[in-house]
């Protein structure tokens, strides 16, 4: 599959389809599959957001991130959950992923698509009635392969200066 000059509904379809079915997997802890639709040098990261004045203010910290994954990483951290040991996480969250504003361009390299969407993510645990809601945008590079869409690049830029949320995970 190629990218065209200009980029297809298609292709956008394909794109949409591809973070519903991402979101479906991560809700459903279907963790495995998820990685699947990794690259194997695929970077995840989150920077710690900062409130400053001015407009055209970064708003963020240069270096400093919630967390910064790669694919590794994340495999270790999901094969975590499988134990007895990931006590945040057990009994696992109830979560529900809300993508939208989907725009995609295409990327630097032929085989790659800039994509940014807008998340609302809600999780609930065990009895509580709280329910946990964070919202952001996400900048990622989808890369085009013979096994179809993979996710290279993630960049989640929370609307929040501090996360509400006990635990972050995967957003």
């Amino acid at each position: 599959m190629s990218v065209s000059a200009t980029l297809s509904d298609e292709i956008y379809l394909q794109v949409v389809t591809f973070l519903y079915r991402e979101a479906y997997l991560l809700d459903h802890w279907k963790l495995e599959e998820w990685l699947s639709l990794l690259t194997e040098d695929a970077c995840y990261l989150m920077p710690v957001r900062i409130t400053e004045e001015g407009i055209g203010s970064g708003g963020f910290l240069p270096g400093l991130y919630h967390f910064e994954e790669n694919k590794s990483s994340l495999t270790l951290r999901i094969k975590r959950l499988q134990t007895q040991f990931a006590w945040g996480e057990n009994p696992p969250p109830r979560t529900r992923r809300f993508i939208g504003g989907v725009l995609v361009h295409r990327g630097d390299r032929d085989h790659e698509l800039e994509v940014t969407s807008s998340l609302l993510f809600l999780r609930s645990r065990g009895d509580s009635p709280d329910l946990g809601i964070l919202s952001a945008e996400r900048q990622d590079i989808l890369r085009l392969t013979p096994e179809g869409l993979r996710l290279a690049r993630r960049l989640i830029l929370l609307d929040h200066t501090v996360p509400s949320l006990e635990s972050l995970f995967i957003l």
